[in-house]
């Protein structure tokens, strides 16, 4: 599950980012409204950690702006104030939930955890990517209407790259945050990579999951 904080204090954001990423989040930090608003526009979040008073752009301005272009992440807005008056606006632009600063990591994790199943159960189970769609609860998956028959270890990872469309996932994230398993020979994520190819290969040669020298993989439709 990827995660986005936009916080401008930069001691915050990296204690957030620590804490969740221990608890096998992905996380991305931005510090300026702005930056943040383009990030989250761009990318694929299960969930965005929202600091109201930013540079460049307030969090009331781009959880707006996220709702204006229809994007319906949950967010979680961070707030030195913590007044009703300011809750209150925050709620009638689309924000999920509220916390006020100072916090415990903790009470944060517990509310993250909170917007995350609540969002689990709203959104659908399907994820579709090109001609391919994947059952994230039957862990079934098809392409071009054919059943691809997976071990778990291949679901997860196709799991995880076609959760994360167009982003690239390095072989320490596959290994570690995703199949949980750090012990695993460093070729391993790249045999499994083969092995996804060719149970996901169809009959006009179009890839999905490509190779980002140096970086790692990324699925998405088209070169």
């Amino acid at each position: 599950m990827n995660i986005l904080v936009i916080e401008d204090d930069i001691g915050i954001a990296r204690a957030v980012k620590r804490g969740l990423e221990k608890q096998g989040y992905l996380v991305d930090t931005v510090h300026d409204g702005e930056e943040g608003l383009r990030v989250a526009l761009e990318g694929e979040y299960g969930l965005i950690i929202l600091d109201i008073m930013l540079p460049g752009r307030d969090g009331h301005s781009v959880c707006r702006e996220l709702r204006n272009n229809k994007r319906l992440v949950p967010v979680l807005m961070l707030t030195a104030r913590g007044t009703t008056a300011e809750k209150v606006m925050g709620l009638d632009i689309g924000a999920d939930d509220y916390l006020a600063k100072p916090f415990e990591f903790d009470e944060l994790l517990a509310r993250v955890q909170a917007l995350l199943r609540r969002d689990k159960m709203n959104r659908s189970r399907w994820i579709h990517v090109a001609d391919l769609e994947i059952d994230t609860t039957l862990h079934r998956v098809t392409r071009g209407g054919q059943e691809i028959h997976l071990s778990q270890r291949e679901f997860l990872l196709l799991e995880a790259l076609a959760a994360n469309e167009g982003r690239v996932l390095t072989r320490d994230v596959i290994q570690e945050r995703i199949w949980m398993d750090d012990d695993s020979f460093s070729n391993v994520v790249d045999v499994y990579i083969g092995l996804l190819r060719k149970k996901l290969e169809n009959g006009d040669g179009t890839k999905l999951i490509h190779t980002v020298r140096g970086l790692g993989y990324t699925l998405r439709s088209g070169e």
